[in-house]
């Protein structure tokens, strides 16, 4: 573990502070899922968002969950023998969506598996990364080969959006 950024509100502190003692100590990022922090059940689960941290950073470290990432869209858009699945609800993908993207709710996804097309990797997007990890592991259980959107349409709203608007202000002779 070498550095460590958080942005929110509630017990940032706290996690900072985990995250500052875990580098001074020299634990390794897949050491965060088996630190073992107090909490309080009103307040928090047992395991803290640093430990889920870890897990992720270990399932990719072990290859249990790969991933793909925004540099990737471009390629993977135009590639036919990939399935391209959102896993976020109806509502939302309606509020916007990548283009090609198949909207199959997480919450409808056992129901619905005969939908995906066997034998083709399947590229997932949720909200967050929450829900499209969980598809993952559904799909990937059911004989699948899955990778998983790295920030989540959030993310890649965001960043569509920043380029959108860079471009506009320089068009519109303005510069930052």
């Amino acid at each position: 573990l070498l550095g460590a950024q958080i942005i929110g509100y509630e017990g940032v502190d706290k996690r900072i502070d985990v995250l500052a003692t875990a580098i001074h100590a020299g634990l390794k990022a897949t050491q965060l899922k088996d630190l073992d922090l107090a909490y309080a059940p009103p307040y928090s689960s047992a395991k803290d968002p640093v430990n889920m941290a870890g897990f992720m950073i270990d399932n990719i470290a072990k290859g249990t969950l790969k991933q793909w990432h925004l540099e990737d869209m471009d390629k993977i858009s135009r590639d036919k023998s990939i399935v391209l699945l959102d896993v976020r609800t109806v509502g939302e993908f309606n509020r916007g969506h990548m283009d090609g993207f198949k909207n199959i709710p997480v919450d409808e996804l056992r129901e619905r598996i005969n939908e995906i097309e066997k034998g083709k990797p399947v590229y997932l997007i949720c909200q967050s990364g929450l829900r499209s990890y969980i598809a993952s592991r559904i799909l990937e259980g059911n004989g699948y080969e899955t990778y998983n959107f790295s920030g989540g349409f959030r993310f890649y709203d965001a960043v569509a959006n920043d380029h959108a608007l860079i471009e506009r202000s320089y068009a519109c002779g303005m510069d930052y």
